[in-house]
């Protein structure tokens, strides 16, 4: 090894471990390239190193970054983000969990079946983790408490359902993910999809064996009332509008009409129609949407122009290769490698947030994928159906680091709204098995390529 491969390891130590210091990530990843830069820059001057950091490594970064600000691309982030928020506040997401529940309230454990569905929906017309937790948590936890549910049973799913908004699309960590290694946003918005509703299919399928094994768990609601055609009625009158939004985003996107950017546009246009014909758009609301919008959208940019710089100085001391010399040295065959590399990211999920994995360690991974020669098929028409496998499986992944403590995201939003006799190690328990239903989820997705490649080719076909 090289004086250069030790210093990228020491990057990476000294960048997870000031993640424990508590200052703010984007100033942890700048911080910590200027420092290398300057460790590498001083080794040169004094001990004649070939490091090649100087000041020209840092000023190579303010192209970058004019070049990361000035992506058509990622406008769609602020307005998936603005569409997620209004949504949010739109008051449909109550509305079907009250027509829902009646539907489904002579299913044992109707309740969380119903909390899951609304969990997919929301992730397909929101896609904000932490307003999809919150409102779950707020509209269903007090019911299913009232309802004898088991505490775990129902902390886990508000955690698990909310989760999916990472994954369906429109997901903002997608459209990063397109930008990071130069995809289609539209390719992975449709192979994320089947593997999203899988994953729904799963918890739906869990709750019911819990119904079905430990009845107390899941019990079925006291005041149920019988089937009528008018309850399915109103769950599709209730439906429809948040459909139709769907349909128009991503139907347009898939169809070709619209770009992901366009489409973006069109979604927080209907979100904003939606909550005014539901009486919730008012002057006050729209401040704290534009609000939470901006405030969001800048703590993602914040953590980009960090981790430029930071990606700027490992790639100039040869991270990437030292990576890609690493994973073709494990003595394993190219489905291990996968399992190796996946595991990582996984075990990286407990400490570290998906923005900072997505923007330094997946463009540092990818290019090793390439090379590994993967034999999934692209029916003739996906351009490199293997990198689009691999991203969605680390998409998939990634979705586990909400769940995973000390850092995952989804705990906390769920803490915020619990009363204060549920502690946060009754969210623990309550998640593991969601975290092994992704882990499932996962594995399957890795037998059969087909469930991310399989949409694509039809719609290119």
């Amino acid at each position: 090894m090289e004086l250069n491969d030790y210093l990228v390891i020491f990057m990476f130590i000294t960048f997870i471990s000031l993640l424990f210091t508590g200052f703010p990530i984007a100033w942890v990843l700048g911080g910590v390239a200027v420092l290398f830069t300057l460790i590498g820059y001083c080794s040169d001057l004094w001990f004649g190193t070939m490091t090649g950091l100087d000041y020209l490594t840092l000023s190579m970064s303010v192209n970058r970054i004019f070049k990361t600000m000035s992506n058509w691309v990622l406008v769609a982030l602020p307005m998936f983000i603005f569409m997620g928020l209004m949504l949010d506040r739109s008051g449909i997401a109550e509305k079907m969990m009250n027509e829902m529940q009646k539907l489904f309230g002579k299913v044992r454990g109707g309740l969380a079946i119903t909390v899951t569905l609304i969990g997919i929906i929301l992730a397909a017309s929101t896609g904000i983790i932490g307003a999809s937790v919150v409102l779950l948590g707020l509209l269903s936890l007090p019911a299913m408490m009232k309802q004898g549910y088991g505490l775990s049973l129902s902390l886990g799913t508000i955690a698990g359902a909310g989760t999916l908004g990472i994954l369906i699309p429109p997901s903002i960590m997608l459209v990063i993910m397109a930008d990071q290694l130069s995809i289609s946003v539209g390719d992975l918005f449709m192979g994320a999809l089947l593997p999203g509703i899988l994953l729904g299919t799963l918890y739906i399928a869990y709750i019911l064996m819990v119904g079905l094994i430990n009845p107390k768990q899941a019990p079925i609601a006291s005041d149920r009332q019988p089937m009528e055609l008018r309850m399915i009625w109103n769950v599709f009158k209730t439906i429809l509008p948040t459909a139709i939004l769907i349909f128009a985003v991503l139907g347009s996107i898939f169809a070709g009409i619209t770009t992901p950017t366009e489409a973006s546009g069109v979604g927080a246009l209907g979100a904003t129609i939606l909550a005014g014909v539901n009486k919730k758009l008012n002057f006050k609301v729209l401040k704290e949407v534009l609000e939470s919008c901006f405030s969001t959208t800048a703590y993602i940019f914040v953590i980009f122009i960090g981790a430029t710089v930071f990606a700027l100085v490992l790639r100039s001391l040869g991270g990437d290769e030292l990576i890609e010399r690493a994973l073709s040295n494990i003595p394993f065959s190219t489905y291990g490698v996968l399992l190796v590399i996946l595991g990582v990211i996984f075990l990286l999920g407990f400490f570290l947030d998906w923005i900072e994995i997505t923007l330094i360690v997946l463009p540092l991974i990818a290019p090793a994928i390439s090379s590994l020669g993967f034999d999934v098929n692209g029916y003739g028409v996906i351009d490199k159906p293997a990198l689009l496998w691999f991203v969605i499986l680390v998409a998939v992944t990634l979705q586990t680091s909400f769940l995973t403590p000390p850092v995952g995201l989804a705990l906390f939003y769920l803490k915020g709204v619990c009363p204060p006799e549920v502690k946060l190690i009754d969210i623990y328990k309550g998640v593991i098995p969601y975290i092994i239903l992704q882990l499932i989820g996962l594995v399957i997705i890795i037998i059969w390529p087909q469930l991310v490649l399989w949409l694509p080719s039809i719609v290119y076909g």
